[in-house]
């Protein structure tokens, strides 16, 4: 990119500054664009899960249960903590997916009152399928930047995220 090159938010800043010189507005050139390409990455995702008849909070319960690993299961609890819902909202969850045959419940062998999720066939194979199709579509978002740029950029978003996230 030129040093002359410009976006919408430098236009944003610069209407800004000529409005309200009194203020510093600096931020705006960091957290408007990280806002805009929010926009655009949540497009593309939902773009990426439509694609494979898939909404965000399904592809949220079935990347949670593959990155389970091996059998691809979890319990209901599990689940909560992966995607951040309300017992009666995964509830409801579990239900949609396993009539549309992506999950299905069982006893869990280790506790009697309890059951586990786990992924079928065919929700391991959509699941797969769409989260191809994401990394694809969030490589196209990156393209403009190499691979050095990538990991100084996720570097640098780490040290802002990390005091909003809880520790891990």
């Amino acid at each position: 990119m030129t040093e002359d090159a410009r976006d919408e938010v430098d236009l944003l800043v610069a209407a800004w500054r000529a409005e309200r010189p009194d203020l510093d507005v600096e931020p705006l050139q960091v957290l408007s664009r990280v806002s805009r390409l929010a926009k655009h990455l949540d497009r593309a995702r939902r773009a990426a899960f439509a694609e494979h008849d898939l909404e965000p909070w399904e592809f949220d319960v079935l990347t949670a249960l593959r990155r389970a690993g091996k059998p691809y299961e979890l319990s209901p609890g599990a689940l909560l903590r992966a995607t951040l819902v309300t017992s009666g909202t995964m509830t409801n969850r579990i239900d949609r997916l396993a009539q549309a045959g992506l999950v299905r419940r069982r006893p869990d062998p280790e506790d009697r009152r309890g059951v586990l999720v786990s992924l079928t066939e065919t929700g391991l194979a959509r699941v797969d399928a769409a989260f191809d199709d994401l990394l694809r579509r969030e490589r196209e978002l990156l393209s403009g930047l190499g691979p050095a740029d990538q990991r100084t950029l996720a570097s640098l978003l780490r040290t802002l995220l990390t005091p909003f996230d809880s520790p891990l």
